[in-house]
């Protein structure tokens, strides 16, 4: 395979999923910032501006609030940490990898992205964007799954989304303050769509505590980080399967594991308190194993930022 397809399919993958991602962050925290006083609601945007890194400059003095972050977060196009840009960027790809991607999939993205014209972009009209977006993302993913062969091609479209699945999981949970996390873990759940699941798996035992460990070490939770980080050393196997009686000498595959097993083999009495190292460990290892890929299977080796690059 050509690395650019490569690279094209790998970038679908992960822009998919970042859109979809930003999302179930931005409806969750729609209705909360809605109800805060001004102030607040200031100083709530700008930690929210600042996981996701959509963050204004500090020489931009444009007030932040909740209009400025339904622009950056949902219909800025010019930003690829947006829902649109994402959406944008994903298109493309997909139009420069067209031979390899199947018509399904081509045709589902362009009508994604045509129809991003028919929001009102305002708050009534971003909380039905925001679950056009979920409904639309998962049908770009459902037809991947049905229609794409499980090569080369389908291991780097899965590799960049389980990627930005782990890091999407890890901004999600940090998104909220102690507030948050005391009074609305369910909408933490809720957002990665895991409460049903949750419930089923814990039953009587409530609590933010219970819920971030199961977002972070559920293993058969598509969406918690262990798992995403399992999905990630699968493929990377399947692309690069290893023989050696000593070690892994593939990078990503290194980074990625080294994470994994630090949260699989930590003590989870003291995983709330330590929860924000957790999630800025895991953050690094994302960025870390995809400058790795880039650097091993891409022709171009270039710095990337979370934001990435149209390519």
């Amino acid at each position: 395979m050509l690395s650019r397809i490569a690279e094209s399919l790998f970038w679908i993958g992960r822009y998919v999923e970042r859109a979809d991602g930003t999302a179930r962050i931005l409806d969750v925290h729609l209705e909360r910032l809605n109800q805060l006083p001004l102030d607040e609601q200031r100083t709530v945007s700008l930690n929210l501006l600042a996981v996701m890194g959509a963050a204004p400059a500090e020489s931009d003095d444009t007030p932040v609030g909740l209009r400025e972050v339904l622009h950056r977060l949902a219909f800025d196009r010019s930003q690829p940490s947006s829902i649109a840009g994402s959406l944008g960027a994903a298109r493309e790809n997909a139009r420069r990898a067209r031979e390899t991607v199947s018509s399904p999939v081509w045709e589902t993205l362009n009508t994604t992205w045509n129809g991003i014209n028919g929001h009102r972009q305002d708050v009534v009209g971003a909380y039905r964007f925001c679950t056009w977006v979920m409904e639309r993302t998962a049908t770009i993913r459902g037809m991947a799954d049905s229609t794409l062969s499980r090569d080369d091609s389908w291991l780097f479209l899965s590799l960049g989304r389980y990627l930005e699945r782990a890091d999407m999981t890890a901004r999600m949970l940090g998104t909220g303050d102690d507030e948050a996390y005391r009074l609305s873990w369910a909408n933490m759940l809720r957002c990665a769509g895991a409460y049903e699941s949750f419930l089923r798996s814990r039953r009587a035992a409530f609590g933010e505590a219970y819920a971030a460990e199961f977002l972070l070490l559920d293993r058969l939770f598509p969406r918690s980080i262990v798992s995403s980080l399992s999905g990630v050393e699968d493929s990377l196997v399947a692309l690069d399967p290893v023989s050696s009686r000593t070690g892994h000498m593939d990078a990503a595959r290194r980074i990625i594991g080294q994470a994994r097993t630090f949260l699989e083999f930590h003590h989870t009495d003291d995983l709330l308190p330590e929860l924000p190292e957790h999630l800025e460990r895991v953050q690094a290892a994302c960025a870390a194993a995809s400058d790795a890929i880039s650097s091993k299977y891409f022709s171009r080796v270039a710095e990337q930022a979370w934001t990435g690059e149209l390519i």
